[in-house]
């Protein structure tokens, strides 16, 4: 069986589980906690040289970054693919992604920490790893970037239903997390204010598969 190095609050975590349940497969998840700083310790630079989440572990051969990981298992797993076989589409596909990385998860981190919930856990023992909150100034820019690349996306999809075209992508599966803390964050305001953005988001966070995920996340041990 496959082994997946993560964390349960780790979004870049979810979207390697959201993969391998697209594909109906299932893999080990060996909790690596962030908060103590395992992420840091020699036995995970190991692993991952950077010192951080996700690791994939696939019968001895070690991949990290989730984005090269959730392209990888895509490819190869069974199951339907998520990746367009439409040049042009898988090239939008890419450039969501990047759009997502670029413009999307930053912002969106730092109003995940300007959140009570965030505090509630920074100040918890063995938290002394996590960075403070922002101020006010870059919560503002963080709302004032969010708006920027939600506006194009709610443009994109008034002409299509899901951000590469007519079929759900890994696109949808690198946004997925991100917009889940946001809505937890008290950020839910920035996605129902554009129709067209609240209409995906209430189809991609409905999908049977993102239900999985969060059952396995929150599986006892």
């Amino acid at each position: 069986m496959m082994k997946v190095y993560g964390a349960a609050t780790s979004a870049c975590t979810h979207k390697v589980l959201m993969v391998l349940a697209e594909k109906n497969q299932h893999a080990e998840l060996v909790e690596v906690s962030v908060l103590q700083g395992q992420d840091k310790s020699p036995e995970h630079r190991k692993l991952q040289p950077f010192g951080e989440i996700p690791v994939l572990e696939d019968d001895g051969f070690l991949l990290y970054e989730s984005r090269a990981i959730i392209r990888y298992l895509d490819h190869r797993l069974p199951g339907p693919a998520l990746t367009p076989d439409d040049l042009r589409l898988r090239g939008l596909m890419e450039q969501w992604i990047s759009i997502e990385q670029s413009y999307v998860s930053g912002p969106v981190w730092d109003l995940v920490r300007a959140g009570p919930v965030y505090e509630i856990i920074r100040r918890s023992p063995g938290a002394k790893f996590l960075p403070p909150p922002p101020d006010r100034n870059a919560i503002a820019a963080a709302r004032g970037e969010l708006a920027t690349a939600f506006d194009v996306a709610d443009a994109t999809l008034s002409r299509q239903q899901f951000l590469a075209g007519p079929e759900f992508s890994l696109a949808e599966v690198t946004w997925l997390p991100y917009l889940q803390y946001l809505v937890a964050s008290n950020g839910v305001d920035l996605i129902d204010a554009r129709p067209n953005l609240a209409r995906w988001w209430r189809e991609i966070s409905d999908r049977p598969t993102w239900r999985r995920v969060g059952q396995v996340l929150e599986r006892p041990e």
